[in-house]
Parts: C-alpha cells; structure tokens; sequence
C-alpha cells in the first residue's frame, strides 16, 4: 500500500529522486521546474544532442522560452538535473514521468511505440515502491490497459503493491512552457485515491494552479477532450470564414457582433492547424467511440486540414485575376512554424501548403526568421516572386510596408490566411489580393 511507502515524506521533503524519460518539449520543462524546486532530477533521452545541451547548462528548445534557459543553467550547475541516454540511472528514481512523443498514424489510430519501449525499459530497472506517471496525451484507457500490464510483465512487481500509476497530461506550448506548467489546472488521475493524492503533493511543488485529484481515464479524457474542443470550435470558425468569403462578407465583422452575445466565442480563423497536439489528440479521444462513430470530430479535423488547400485555392484565384500561370510561378510564403513568433514547425500549415503549390508546378521560397532554416531577409525572399502568401501572424509580418512589397513583387498578388492585412489595405497598395474570410476588394 501507497500508505506504507516512505514517498509522501520524500515528496514533502523534497528528497525523492525524479526520473523524467523524454526531454522534449514538456519533459526538458518539467525536469528543470522539478529540480528548481528542490528534487534530484535525472533525465533519460535518446538524442544526443539534447543530453549534450541540457548537460552543458542550455536549452535544446528553439525560440524564446521565458525563464527556462536560465533555470537550466542554474540547476544542471548545482548538480540538480542530469541528462543521460541510460535508462539503468532510474534505478533509485521513486518517481518516474513518462513524456514520451504518442503520435497517430495515417489511419488515425495511435502508434504508441515510445511508450510501450519507454514501459518495457523502464520496468526492468524500476525499484520496488516507484511512483510512475504518464504525462504523455494518450487515448483513453492508455494508463491501464497498456502502461499497466508492461510495468508488470517487465518489472514482475504488481500494480498498487509493487508499484503505483497515474496519468496526469502536460499542459505545455511552445513559447510559455514553464508559464503553463506552473499555472494551468491539471487532473491527477491515480490507479487508486491514493496515489492521486500523492501526485496531488509532488505535483503542488510546481503546479500554482488547481490540482485535481481523480482516476486515470477521467485525467486521459480531460486532455483529449480539451485539445479537441479547441480543434471542433475552429473548425467552425473556419467554415465560417469560407462561407463569409463566397457570399461576400467580412468574418472579422461577424465574428465580432457574435461574440457581443452571451456565451458566444467564435475563434479566428486561420491557414491551418498545426503544432504537436491539436492535429493528433482529436484521434487519440475518438479511439473511446465505436467504430466510425465520432462523426463530428472526423468532420473537424477534416476542416482544419482542408485549410492549406483552401489557401492554395485563394492563390490560384489571384492569379486568374492577375492573369499569372501556377506552373513556373515563384511564391514567397511567409511564415513556416505553426504558432506566431515561435519556431516550432511540427504539423506546420505551411508545409502542407507548399507541397500543394510544389504539386502544381510553383517555384516556392520560405521565409520565417523563428525557424532556423528559413532565417534570412524577409525582402529578398520576396524580391521578383509573383505572390506572397502570409501564413504565419509573426510580428514581424503584423506591419508589413505593403506599398514596398508591390514594388518588390514582379506580380502584385498578397494571399492573407492570418487576418494580418487591414480591409483596404491592400487595394489602396496596389496589389490583387484575397484573404480567408474577406470578400473579393
């Protein structure tokens, strides 16, 4: 029993040593709040060159992260946190968390081969009385069904006895990692009351923001069900923004005399759904529906995939106007991560746009000064290109001089997907333009 264990007392004595497997995003967050707060902390990875950075005091996140390079520096100098590809050095972890990639495939349905490897490991060299926590987004029923019985096969320690499970998913984004960590909510979902009680404490040394403690599904379904409301409720404001396009309104105008009602809260609209969470966690929940029952989610995500194409679409419209061909055309897209004024590109938009035009023929130049391989003058990636097609609200494009860029163009078109351009705007510049959600000027 979890009571008879001594992990309370090294939970509240900051004694217990850490384990954390994965150090990406959320696990590289979580390791260095957990060792600025007081815990020994050991790292497992399997990239080289995160071990090496996070060893060597730096962050393996690009883009700007607040507070997280500092508190790495500070706590890989005093000796708190370590990084290493040994998962042997989680022998005298008493707490383990498990934040490894879950990614769907192309039929939609989970591959979680990380971490059935990261349980299979792990199990053959966890101690006796170990808490392991799944922070990983996972479908439901994941925690118990799947990490449950590998723990137990490999470890050959019995769940609630040997050792203790939970779920409690990482509520992290690039760009406010630590932010989210310590402020947003979280459902502690435990094996038994107990043991949520137990994450309840040690998460408390980190978490400012409500710690709720419940059962493993319910904490799976609270994670996927966030993700995917996100994912349905654009959806709809992007079949909006197409239906204001062909009938010739303004989605910003209607979106904001909707939401002057009650409980209404049309989202923007947008080129795209991106990022590591949103284009997979609505698969990942609707694993829990019968087969091919959860319609609305399926229509969901396949609105906001749609979105590149549509983008693509408003181009190929310009170009009749501008009288351009698509094949041999050079376009500048701007923008290529997922998120403003962030570099991760996982499930980026605009990769999906760009291979649409690549497929019809178009010479396509990048520019996004976040993402490293696409860093460089914003003008001379623009300079003699037939059209520019915004795909990212960096900061840098919020103010984009458009009577210079008509002058640099060697075909005025400007394709907004991001709401960056004013009405009018564009039309006083010179420049033939369309934009997702706005009528023809």
């Amino acid at each position: 029993m979890l009571s008879d264990s001594p992990l309370f007392s090294l939970i509240d004595s900051r004694k217990a040593t850490v384990g954390v497997i994965g150090l990406g995003y959320a696990g590289v967050a979580v390791a260095a709040a957990l060792a600025g707060a007081g815990f020994r902390v050991i790292g497992v990875e399997k990239r080289a060159d995160r071990i090496e950075k996070i060893n060597a005091g730096e962050s393996p996140i690009e883009g700007v992260e607040p507070d997280l390079p500092e508190l790495l520096a500070r706590v890989t100098k005093n000796g708190k946190l370590t990084a290493t590809a040994d998962v042997s050095a989680l022998r005298q972890a008493d707490v383990i968390l498990i934040d490894v990639d879950t990614p769907v495939a192309a039929d939609h349905r989970p591959r979680f081969a990380a971490l059935r490897t990261a349980c299979e490991e792990l199990g053959r060299v966890m101690k006796n009385g170990a808490l392991v926590i799944v922070e990983s987004t996972v479908a439901p029923g994941t925690t118990m069904n799947v990490v449950a019985p590998l723990l137990e096969e490999h470890s050959q320690l019995t769940l609630n006895k040997g050792f203790f499970l939970g779920h409690c998913p990482e509520p992290v984004m690039p760009g406010k990692l630590l932010s989210n960590l310590r402020r947003l909510a979280r459902p502690c979902g435990g094996a038994t009351p107990e043991t949520a009680k137990a994450m309840v404490a040690f998460y408390r040394s980190i978490v400012e923001g409500d710690l709720e403690a419940t059962d493993c599904i319910t904490a799976e379904l609270t994670k996927t069900a966030e993700n995917t409301y996100r994912d349905v409720n654009i959806a709809f404001a992007n079949e909006l923004a197409i239906i204001c396009q062909n009938v010739g309104a303004d989605f910003m105008r209607v979106r904001e005399l909707v939401n002057k009602s009650p409980g209404r809260n049309v989202l923007m609209a947008g080129a795209g759904v991106g990022g590591h969470c949103i284009p997979k966690d609505p698969w990942l929940l609707a694993q829990g529906a019968p087969e091919e029952q959860a319609l609305l989610i399926a229509a969901a995500r396949a609105r906001n995939e749609s979105m590149p194409l549509h983008t693509a679409r408003l181009l190929e419209d310009a170009f009749v106007e501008a009288n351009v061909l698509m094949q041999g055309a050079k376009i500048a897209v701007l923008g290529y991560s997922y998120l403003e004024n962030a570099a991760d590109d996982r499930n980026s938009p605009s990769h999906a746009l760009i291979a649409h035009l690549t497929e019809w023929g178009a010479d396509v130049a990048v520019h996004d000064s976040w993402v490293r391989k696409y860093t460089g003058d914003l003008w001379n990636t623009v300079r003699g290109a037939d059209a520019v097609v915004l795909m990212v609200a960096h900061a840098e494009y919020m103010h984009l001089d458009l009577h210079r860029l008509k002058r640099e163009l060697r075909t005025p078109v400007l394709v907004d997907g991001r709401h960056i351009v004013q009405n009018g705007a564009a039309k006083e510049a010179g420049l033939v333009f369309r934009g997702l959600g706005r009528a023809r000027a």
